[in-house]
């Protein structure tokens, strides 16, 4: 059988589109303005394959999002304003939309089919750009793959993007919805994602989607320990949570969270000199971390496209933990370190934004610390190997204890503000989102525990 290299072309592709659910979606709410409420939930301009379809919904979305009544003659004069429809032609079709609905009971119905054209559609032209980006780019088979994943999760998210939107079509249907949300009794579940640490959280609003949040310290300062807590919270509010670790195998990850969930020395984990007191609080621990959804994955070498193709796989990821930055490989050819670590942390500005969640990343800070003087706390410039870390992330946070250098106490230093044992210093040195500060918790190394300094005062 001879050799075929044809390469299959879908130009002539024709795209489907139901003309009938079109028209009989815009006809129930023209008839029965109260559904728009329905079909707002399910559609989006963009689902409508007509122009002329498209405009009408987005018109009758603007006049609702106002707390308008959609009215045909207010809607037919838009649609003249925006040349559209001149005044006969459009005063005759919204009449015939109007008369041509089936029944309103079933516009959910007719929503699914256009919903269901439209992601066959948006397959379609994916396709055609997979095809495209194979036979015409000279990339790896990795960064292809990548790219036609993104491409088909964007269509299943119903993120696919249609190049500039108007601020205006931004505003009531992103921003205003946003805001609506945020107003509703079920505002909580909108807001960013809670810590744990409530004076940090004040400061950067939790965790936001879409962020890419560093985390930076000295070795032995308690980095991962701090990560780990903060995983933790959040898979206790009932979020899906997903910790790579670079460093540390899952079994070391799983023992350490239960040796601070079951307050139990996590050298008595290594060791198993577990008292008779202590096996009860381990069994408690284990039943209550047991139905909390926090995902361990100790795979080396892990490049960012691997980590994002994980992260989709198992579906409803809330929070991505990744410990830490500079053990990670970008997966190309790169001049050096530096250009790798820019490349690593623009990737993963990349996947927090396309995954809409946030991405908690650890970085390790350079030595400049240690020969500052009388004071080592950290900045933004000790971040090590890359300026691109503090460039791409949204918020920075620095974790410094005095304690870590044993430095010597002036005996005159006033009293309020020597550094207490075990106090540890949260340095917001960058957001995007609030102001830049220091929040102050505890630390307790028996435990590897992370604490707001309140707690620790009414446990006292």
């Amino acid at each position: 059988m001879p050799y075929d290299d044809t390469i299959i072309s879908l130009d002539d592709v024709s795209m489907p589109f139901s003309l009938e659910a079109e028209q009989a979606v815009l006809g129930c709410v023209l008839s029965v303005p109260e559904t728009i409420s329905q079909v707002t939930i399910l559609l989006k301009p963009d689902y409508f394959y007509l122009p002329q379809h498209k405009a009408i919904f987005t018109i009758m979305q603007d006049i609702d999002s106002l707390s308008g009544k959609i009215d045909p003659l207010i809607v037919l004069e838009k649609l003249k304003k925006e040349n559209v429809y001149d005044d006969a032609s459009g005063k005759n079709y919204l009449y015939q939309l109007a008369q041509s609905v089936p029944s309103t009971e079933n516009v959910e119905s007719y929503c699914k089919i256009i919903r269901e054209k439209y992601y066959i559609r948006s397959l379609i032209t994916v396709s055609k750009d997979i095809i495209q980006e194979s036979v015409s780019a000279d990339i790896s088979a990795d960064l292809l793959l990548e790219s036609a994943e993104q491409k088909i999760y964007d269509i299943r998210q119903g993120r696919v993007s249609r190049g500039p939107t108007k601020i205006g079509d931004i505003i009531v249907n992103e921003v205003y919805d946003k805001l609506q949300k945020l107003s509703s009794e079920n505002k909580e579940q909108y807001k960013g994602v809670a810590t744990g640490f409530a004076d940090l959280d004040k400061v950067t609003t939790g965790l936001n989607k879409s962020d890419l949040v560093i985390v930076g310290a000295r070795p032995a300062m308690g980095k991962t320990s701090f990560a780990l807590n903060m995983a933790r919270n959040v898979a206790m509010k009932g979020k899906k949570v997903l910790f790579f670790s670079l460093e540390m195998t899952k079994e070391q990850l799983a023992e350490r969270v239960l040796s601070t969930e079951a307050r139990v020395l996590s050298t008595k984990m290594r060791t198993g000199e577990i008292s008779d007191e202590e096996w009860p609080r381990l069994a408690t621990a284990t039943a209550l971390l047991s139905k909390c959804e926090l995902y361990f994955d100790d795979t080396s070498n892990m490049t960012v496209a691997e980590m994002k193709s994980r992260v989709r796989r198992l579906k409803n990821v809330d929070a991505v933990f990744v410990d830490y930055l500079q053990l990670m490989k970008s997966g190309g050819r790169v001049e050096s370190r530096n250009q790798e670590v820019s490349e690593i942390t623009r990737n993963l500005k990349l996947m927090a934004k396309d995954l809409n969640i946030p991405v908690v990343v650890l970085a390790q800070l350079s030595r400049s610390t240690e020969g500052r003087g009388k004071s080592h706390r950290p900045q933004l410039s000790d971040l090590r190997e890359s300026g691109s870390i503090e460039q791409d992330a949204d918020i920075v946070i620095m974790l410094y204890r005095d304690e870590y250098y044993e430095r010597e106490k002036d005996d005159d230093e006033p009293e309020e503000e020597k550094p207490r044992v075990n106090e540890v210093e949260l340095i917001v040195s960058k957001n995007r989102h609030g102001p830049t500060t220091t929040v102050k918790a505890m630390w307790n190394g028996d435990y590897t525990l992370f604490s707001n300094l309140e707690t620790l005062h009414n446990d006292m």
